[in-house]
């Protein structure tokens, strides 16, 4: 399936442009290359998650204007996704986010017509499960209830297979390494398969934030939405995985404002995360190798967290001191 099989807005999804990144990255001989995913209509790369799982379902006539209604759990790009298409063909969406989720992001979910459930508590901290706890008891009770289910839906990752495609048809084919960070694991999935597919020799290299448990590493407390889980999601597949960086809150803080002020960018914590991972890893890159970073989603959901200069005061203090460890988002029920 295509973008262009869809009308108006959504015929947009897709065909996002890769520029060559001349001010953040090493200069020392490497070409670096940033996938801008904020150009979908969404505004992030769920828009191709969200049309890979809805729009079959729509052709076929399982989901009825005015009968059915989706329910899925976000941290906030999926659900933007899918209440953009849900608005455009008159279905009902429900989305389940978290505490993590910012506030523009609901605004934009109810000014798509959506509505928004917030969880705030959690049993051990995993927001993640509850969120999909409560999914499972809405789709019980409601009549016509649809779950995607992003986190073990093999078209999440089908969609990404056409991300890759668009970077190898924009460089030829040669990429040397690809960063990808990872949520549902759907992308780093469907990137890795287009590489196998076409004998692509490209480093994949997943890119996750500290306290996530994706990797089976220790969980903590992790501020910012858009990377990184509380469990390791059924997508999840390191087969075509040449390496794992894990990055911090504040790692990704400090490269998606060195972004705004070097490249003129403003991009979400996921795309930060990207540039930190390449730091951590640019001694081993060799000269000449071209570097693909995969930016998510855009920095105008962020204003009031990674750009809000007074929350980073708040998590982590001055950015010239020595970093603290990051305090946890407060919450009210």
């Amino acid at each position: 399936m295509s973008a262009t099989e869809l009308g108006g807005v959504l015929a947009t999804i897709g065909g996002t442009p890769l520029i060559a990144l001349e001010r953040i990255g090493p200069a020392a001989g490497i070409q670096v290359f940033a996938k801008l995913e904020k150009f979908n209509p969404g505004g992030s790369v769920k828009d191709r998650t969200a049309m890979h799982m809805l729009h079959g379902k729509i052709r076929s006539g399982e989901l009825v204007p005015g009968r059915s209604v989706v329910v899925e759990s976000t941290s906030g790009n999926l659900g933007i996704g899918l209440a953009q298409i849900c608005a455009y063909f008159g279905l009902d969406l429900i989305c389940v986010v978290d505490a993590r989720t910012t506030a523009q992001t609901i605004a934009l979910l109810r000014a798509y017509g959506a509505v928004v459930e917030v969880i705030t508590e959690a049993a051990d901290g995993d927001l993640l499960g509850a969120r999909i706890a409560r999914v499972q008891e809405l789709v019980a009770r409601l009549p016509d209830a649809f779950w995607p289910n992003q986190y073990a839906n093999p078209l999440n990752a089908a969609a990404h297979e056409q991300t890759m495609r668009e970077i190898v048809d924009s460089l030829d084919g040669r990429i040397d390494y690809l960063f990808c960070s990872v949520s549902t694991g759907g992308t780093l999935r469907g990137c890795a398969q287009q590489i196998r597919q076409n004998g692509l020799t490209t480093k994949l290299v997943a890119v996750d934030a500290v306290g996530s448990a994706i990797f089976h590493t220790p969980r903590g407390t992790r501020l910012l939405p858009g990377h990184g889980a509380a469990r390791r999601p059924p997508l999840v597949d390191t087969a075509g995985v040449s390496e794992i960086v894990h990055v911090t809150d504040l790692e990704c803080v400090r490269a998606c404002r060195a972004l705004v002020a070097r490249e003129a960018l403003l991009v979400g914590g996921s795309s930060g995360a990207t540039v930190s991972a390449l730091a951590k890893l640019r001694h081993r890159i060799p000269a000449g190798s071209r570097c693909v970073l995969l930016f998510p989603d855009d920095g105008n959901r962020y204003l009031d967290t990674i750009y809000s200069d007074s929350w980073v005061r708040d998590h982590f203090g001055d950015l010239t001191d020595p970093a603290p460890e990051p305090r946890p988002l407060a919450t009210t029920r």
